[in-house]
């Protein structure tokens, strides 16, 4: 029994116990995922996506050039025959045979299209992806503070297991000195075994305690590697120092809401792009005026035939032309595509609407949550002073034999069941602030 006791508590106190690693504070642990997580990463290159997008070369202003170029070569043998044909002398005309009679014919040229006037369904659809463009930017945005909000809750998981682990070590080497106690008092016959085995039992619980919280806190820790895009196996402690936002401060950022709130910001861009929506699918009701050249250049080279000596011909040639067109009834189809971009404005004011609705309820449920939590904190904490002392004054009493061991036990008990549910009240708290703030958009504007 005391040997299978002894290679618990050295399991228990060998963890990490030679492992020398650094603090990784809360700004850190910040800018590492800001710069290293996959899912801000891949928000980014969305971000520069839409950059590109919205650009004057995806807009249609700028004209199209393109260039054509051919070449063509023919070779021709032939053999004319001049039947009943005599010269002056009575003789039958010789036939004609014309071998390798090469032609050859060359051609470039340059087609140029500008559209002047489309019913100004180009600016409307520039203004649109500038639009579209912001849109992507708050979606990034929203995808950083979901990644911070995550990253913050697994740091603050770790440093509540941190806490907890200490707060059990502590109780592990109270249970081990009570051990040390009752086999003293067994030995000098002021106690039976029963105390010695009882002592024994707390041991074993409370080091299989300590054990499942240290593979707990490994775990978290390796969730918060796989967050910051770091190798599972790195080692690192945290910081365990909690500090609260005044609620003034908090105050005046839920006033501050419809400036800030991503949600709300991201119902008024898609708006405004259904508003432009509209006004593209509107432009088909107008003409078209467009704009039209090219030149060209041909060469057109010949071999003598039997008629005809060899030519080389050489032409240039420039056009220009403007053009309207004007589509007086497509079969209704543009009157369907404004009915249908109307409709859909309709819907996301309607969106809007229910978002705000939706935002003004989430901001109170988590001011009162916040408030509810934080009291709820400073009630642990007082608890925990209560329990400490009555702890000590137990320890005393048992000292001098005024107690039991069973009632020790119990101010032990009670004592870490107070510390291990502070620590809870104290990260509870702190990330019911952070979705306070996530919900007020200032997530990333506040220091930690």
């Amino acid at each position: 029994m005391k040997n299978y006791i002894r290679i618990i508590v050295l399991l228990a106190l060998s963890i990490n116990a030679n492992a020398q690693v650094s603090v990784l504070s809360k700004s850190e642990a910040i800018a590492l995922a800001l710069e290293q997580n996959f899912g801000i990463k891949v928000a980014e290159n969305t971000v520069k996506i839409a950059d590109n997008n919205q650009g004057v070369l995806n807009t249609g202003f700028l004209p199209t050039l393109t260039g054509t170029a051919g070449a063509t070569y023919n070779r021709d043998d032939s053999t004319i025959e001049f039947p009943g044909q005599v010269d002056e002398n009575g003789i039958p005309r010789p036939d004609l045979e014309i071998d390798q009679a090469e032609a050859q014919r060359y051609n470039a040229g340059l087609n140029l299209n500008y559209i002047l006037f489309d019913g100004l369904g180009r600016r409307y659809n520039y203004k649109r992806l500038k639009e579209q463009y912001q849109l992507t930017e708050l979606q990034a945005k929203e995808t950083i503070q979901n990644t911070i909000l995550q990253l913050l809750s697994i740091y603050f998981e770790v440093a509540r297991l941190s806490e907890n682990e200490y707060a059990q070590k502590q109780a592990l080497e109270v249970s081990k000195d009570r051990i040390k106690r009752a086999q003293y008092a067994f030995e000098y016959g002021q106690n039976t075994q029963l105390d010695v085995l009882n002592a024994e039992v707390d041991v074993t619980n409370d080091s299989i305690i300590l054990l499942n919280t240290q593979r707990l806190l490994s775990n978290t820790k390796r969730d918060l590697n796989v967050v910051l895009n770091q190798e599972v196996t790195s080692l690192y402690e945290v910081d365990t120092l909690i500090t609260f936002i005044p609620m003034l401060e908090l105050q005046a950022m839920v006033d501050d809401v419809s400036i800030n709130n991503l949600a709300l910001l991201q119902t008024e861009r898609n708006l405004s792009i259904n508003e432009y929506d509209v006004k593209v699918s509107k432009s088909g009701y107008l003409p078209v005026i467009g704009l039209t050249g090219s030149y060209g250049w041909n060469l057109n080279q010949s071999a003598a035939s039997a008629f005809f000596p060899g030519v080389n011909n050489t032409t240039l040639n420039l056009n220009l032309s403007a053009g309207l067109t004007w589509n007086l009834f497509d079969g209704g189809i543009t009157t369907v595509q404004v009915r249908n971009a109307k409709i859909a404005l309709q819907n996301q004011e309607l969106i809007k609407k229910q978002v705000e609705l939706e935002v003004a309820r989430d901001i109170e449920n988590a001011l009162e949550t916040y408030e509810n939590r934080l009291e709820i904190y400073n009630i642990q904490e007082q608890a925990v002073i209560t329990n400490q002392n009555n702890f000590e004054r137990s320890r005393e009493q048992y000292q001098l034999g005024r107690i039991t061991s069973i009632e020790f036990r119990q101010a032990q008990i009670n004592l870490l069941a107070a510390q291990t549910t502070k620590n809870l009240a104290k990260y509870d708290a702190k990330i019911a602030e952070l979705e306070l703030l996530q919900l007020t958009g200032q997530l990333l504007n506040v220091d930690f």
